[in-house]
């Protein structure tokens, strides 16, 4: 093929129609002119191939695969590319030959050919990328999943401050340890620590300083116990686990082996710190052992250790523990007991030692248990207060009390005043003073009829307002009385100052008046506790009087009035009325 004579071929004319036809069938990422440079190099290798001799169809698959590199990849690119070269390229480069129409038309199949071999290559190329970026993220997904559930795992059995195992991973080695097949007859112990007044470091110091210590204790502890594992169950409890025991001595030697380590000074972020520990042992068969009752026992003996000082390990007791479920038992029913009426008062007469008339009772309180039988103050008071139940049963005495005493004017005679107990927390309540005015008024009995006892440690130690409270029931004519008056520390001064009308001489004094020929001392200082009250205008009532040769050394050096089993056990209301009587 040669070109016709005086032909002018423009192969510029025709790049740019060609990029006019194919711009914006897909994106291109080249400018306008960049994409005619292009086409106008695909030109030249197009009208070479329609005059190169021997014809060769490698040309046209080239420009098609150049196509498709150039992102002139979609179907309406291709459509145009072959229309414009089918109708422009022989026109506008002037190209004249016998076979250029067959020519051309085997050439514009060559470009489709290289066209579509392309875009297969290029599509499978990017199924394979695909097909490798999914196979690259399924692994990296797989390994975070795993690495996801290891983490998990580090957080799910083990404590995240400490690194020591957690609750969870101790209770399943715990309970390994019991269900462990042939171990029934071996024994298993369990040390149960807790850091004394941990909670000053953290209040004083911050939670910063705080966690960095329990995590030095928790090292420390780790280095210790060697073989045994230790767990941190949360906030400053930690657990030792000794999986075999040849006996008790061994877990008070792990015991102590980690108080040690934990007493030694600390060097905490520029503080240095002294702190101590106190454990509960529990040690036992394996046979018929249990996690929770293991945990339980532990849990209890720690506060053994914790209330007898800390800074020390206590050992479980199966005795001291059920007597102590049955001190909580007991607790536990007071309120119901209440309610069912359960409870009840006795008196003790308070006797004048100048003429032996009564002068006055003074209320205690039964408990007739359905179980238990009559149980008398010093098997649930104590109780009581630890619980702030005592708020409601000395309510209830104090109010049984005024209604009983009210019934003893019809006696006739000049009726005894009655003498009721306040426990502290009656003292502090706000609403002493309306509680009692009530009373008064509810039950008919007169002010000066009534006594309030109250324990020399509350009264020296209460703050203004309860005192401010005492001064108004005093004002309405309530007599107010020191009870055990002696067994503690008294400041005189405030005494005098104190809106008090009588001091109840503890029985540890009188005690000691038994026989003539022992108990000088005591009388000594009977008989100066005497003058002093007499002094600040109080009267003086002696506890304990058993013997007729104390009332007779207590009337010698002035003390007022007496109670005790020499002048009256505690009897019912209905006695106590036909002695008036």
């Amino acid at each position: 093929m040669a070109e016709s004579p005086g032909a002018t071929p423009y192969p510029g004319t025709f790049a740019r129609a060609w990029a006019k036809a194919v711009s914006g069938t897909s994106y291109l990422p080249m400018t306008q002119a960049q994409l005619e440079s292009l086409l106008d190099r695909l030109t030249g290798q197009l009208a070479g191939a329609l005059l190169t001799e021997p014809f060769d169809l490698r040309a046209g698959h080239r420009v098609g695969a150049e196509l498709v590199a150039a992102h002139i990849a979609s179907a309406e690119g291709l459509g145009r590319t072959v229309e414009v070269i089918q109708l422009r390229l022989v026109r506008d480069l002037g190209l004249v030959a016998e076979d250029v129409e067959d020519r051309m038309a085997r050439l514009l199949a060559a470009v489709a050919t290289g066209y579509a071999r392309a875009l297969r290559d290029r599509t499978l190329d990017e199924q394979e990328s695909i097909r490798r970026a999914a196979m690259r993220a399924r692994t990296q997904a797989e390994r975070a999943l795993r690495a996801s559930e290891a983490r998990f795992r580090h957080q799910a059995t083990h404590d995240p401050l400490t690194g020591l195992p957690n609750r969870t991973l101790f209770t399943e080695r715990l309970a390994a340890a019991l269900n462990e097949p042939g171990r029934g007859a071996q024994r298993v112990g369990v040390c149960f620590l807790d850091l004394d007044r941990f909670k000053v470091v953290n209040d004083s110091l911050g939670h910063q300083i705080g966690d960095l210590l329990l995590a030095t204790v928790a090292e420390r502890l780790r280095k210790a116990m060697g073989e045994h594992l230790v767990a941190r169950l949360g906030g400053d409890e930690f657990v030792i686990l000794v999986e075999r025991t040849a006996g008790t001595d061994d877990m008070v030697a792990v015991a102590e082996t980690a108080l040690a380590a934990v007493r030694t000074p600390a060097l905490v972020d520029g503080h240095d710190l002294q702190i101590s520990a106190s454990i509960g042992i529990v040690e036992r068969q394996v046979a018929g052992a249990n996690p929770t009752d293991l945990m339980r026992a532990a849990d209890s003996t720690l506060h053994w250790a914790k209330s007898a000082g800390g800074a020390r390990w206590a050992l479980y007791d199966a005795e001291r523990n059920q007597r102590e479920l049955a001190r909580y038992a007991l607790s536990a029913a007071i309120p119901a007991a209440l309610e069912r009426g359960e409870f009840y008062l006795d008196y003790q007469p308070l006797t004048s030692l100048r003429d032996g008339s009564l002068v006055g009772v003074e209320a205690l309180v039964r408990w007739r248990h359905p179980e238990l039988g009559v149980l008398r103050p010093d098997s649930f008071i104590g109780l009581a207060e630890e619980t702030g139940l005592i708020v409601q049963l000395g309510g209830w005495v104090l109010a049984e009390a005024c209604r009983e005493a009210e019934a003893w004017s019809a006696g006739g005679a000049a009726a005894p005043f009655v003498s009721v107990n306040l426990a502290v927390r009656q003292v502090h309540r706000p609403g002493l003073v309306q509680e009692v005015r009530a009373l008064l008024r509810q039950t008919g009995l007169p002010p000066e009829r009534l006594q309030l006892e109250i324990t020399e440690s509350t009264m020296m130690s209460t703050a203004e307002e309860p005192v401010r409270a005492l001064r108004v029931l005093a004002d309405l004519g309530v007599r107010i009385a020191i009870d055990d008056f002696g067994t503690g520390y008294s400041n005189l001064a405030y005494l005098r100052d104190l809106p008090v009308t009588e001091l109840k001489v503890a029985g540890e004094f009188v005690a000691g008046l038994r026989s003539p020929s022992v108990g000088r001392t005591d009388e000594r200082i009977l008989a100066s506790l005497v003058s002093l009250a007499h002094a600040l205008d109080l009267t003086v009532t002696a506890e304990g009087v058993e013997t007729a040769g104390q009332a007779e050394r207590l009337r010698a050096i002035g003390c007022d009035a007496a109670q005790g089993w020499h002048f009256g056990r505690p009897a019912p209301a209905d006695r106590i009325l036909a002695r008036i009587r």
